[in-house]
C-alpha cells in the first residue's frame, strides 16, 4: 500500500484506499479506490452514519435494561452482542476516517509534547498539594 501525503493522495497521484465499513463474506476488509466523490462512497457515507446513529442510542437501552431486575440472560447477552457490534463498527469507522486524515507536519516532536503535558500535570498536582494542606 502507498502512504498517502498530506493532501490525502500518494505519490502516483492516487488517493488512500478508504476502509469501507462493511466486510466480505470471509470478513475480510473491503477497501475503494477513489476521490470520495462516487455512488459507493455516499453509501459508505451513509452506512457510517446509521451505525454511528445506532451506537449514540445503545447506552440508554444499557442503561434501562441493566437497571431492570427482570432482565433475563438471554436479553442481557443479546444487548452485550449488540455493545460489541457497534464497538467493532465505531472502531472500524474511527480506522477508516484516521487514515484519511493529512499526514502531521514532521516539525513537531510528539514526545516534546508528551514531556511538557506531564510537566504541566505535575505542577498542578504540586499547586493542589500546597491548597490542600
Amino acid at each position: 500500500m502507498i502512504a498517502p501525503n498530506a493532501a490525502g493522495t500518494s505519490s502516483t497521484g492516487t488517493t488512500a484506499p478508504r476502509l469501507l465499513p462493511w466486510s466480505t463474506p470471509d470478513g475480510n476488509p473491503c477497501y475503494l479506490i477513489g476521490d470520495g466523490t462516487g455512488h459507493v462512497s455516499r453509501i459508505a457515507d451513509n452506512i457510517e452514519s446509521i451505525q454511528l446513529g445506532m451506537a449514540d442510542e445503545l447506552p440508554g437501552y444499557v442503561g434501562d435494561l441493566v437497571d431492570d431486575p427482570k432482565a433475563t440472560a438471554p436479553q442481557l447477552r443479546y444487548l452485550a452482542a449488540r455493545m460489541a457490534e457497534s464497538l467493532r463498527d465505531v472502531t472500524r469507522i474511527a480506522r477508516s476516517r484516521g487514515a484519511r486524515l493529512p499526514a502531521p507536519a514532521c516539525d513537531d516532536d510528539p514526545e516534546e509534547e508528551v514531556d511538557e503535558e506531564e510537566e504541566e500535570e505535575e505542577e498542578k498536582r504540586e499547586t493542589d498539594r500546597g491548597l490542600a494542606i
